[in-house]
């Protein structure tokens, strides 16, 4: 068994270097099962540094050059070697025992992809109810969130990967393609929740209630339209960092 981690990255030189010693240190508990496992950086049109500081860290790297995190991670899937995928955002920060659970999903060979359950670092009692509220309706739903995805890369080239319309969401869109085609094969989705993914907290400081209450009014007005468009998206590609 082989499993390639896949980190679509977008300057993030203040963060890669420590979200790759930790996913390293997470892939050593596949290891121990005698699993292969790479890591791939899809560098994203970088203007920093996250390029040289990833292959610092022994990852290798491979360029996107349009700015758009479900290209970006499709251009990873894409260089990658391993029979299984596991998406991980930038920010984000894996442990052995989630790897583990994921290991024992990928053994048990009745899932066809999964995702988990998320923690934000250091929220306050408002957000820790908004991600609370996320984490049941993934669950529910069995949507997951895209920070953290693992699939089979035959069923991920299959439903044709992320759609490249989509600027935001795009793990919502790939997650109902996965579950159709698991219907389909007599397979499952699964949420692991034993061990929810750590992950920033980034845009909580970034962007005030304003801004973030802005991208959700004018999505919902325009029926998901603005999904369609980086410039709409703002707090996944202006920049801020």
């Amino acid at each position: 068994m082989k499993v390639s981690v896949v980190v679509p990255a977008f300057n993030e030189q203040k963060l890669i270097q420590e979200t790759l010693r930790r996913i390293k240190h997470a892939c050593s508990s596949l290891q121990e099962l005698g699993w292969e496992t790479e890591v791939i950086v899809c560098d994203n049109n970088s203007t920093d540094a996250t390029a040289v500081l990833a292959r610092e860290e022994g990852a290798r790297v491979v360029f996107e050059p349009v700015n758009q995190i479900g290209r970006a991670r499709n251009t990873g899937a894409a260089a990658a070697t391993g029979g299984w995928l596991i998406f991980i955002d930038a920010d984000s920060h894996p442990s052995p025992e989630l790897f583990r659970d994921v290991a024992a999903a990928i053994s048990s060979g009745s899932y066809l992809a999964g995702g988990c359950t998320v923690q934000l670092e250091g929220f306050t009692s408002g957000w820790r109810l908004l991600v609370r509220a996320w984490n049941g309706l993934s669950r529910l739903g069995r949507l997951m969130a895209g920070s953290f995805i693992f699939c089979e890369r035959e069923a991920f080239e299959a439903v044709g990967g992320f759609n490249l319309e989509l600027y935001a969401k795009e793990e919502i869109d790939l997650s109902r393609k996965l579950k159709r085609l698991a219907r389909k094969r007599q397979k499952k989705i699964v949420i692991l929740h034993r061990h929810p993914l750590m992950t920033s907290n980034r845009k909580v400081k970034l962007y005030s209630r304003g801004e973030m209450l802005r991208f959700l009014v004018h999505n919902a007005l325009s029926l998901g339209r603005t999904l369609r468009s980086s410039k709409d998206c703002f707090p996944w590609y202006d920049g801020r960092r």
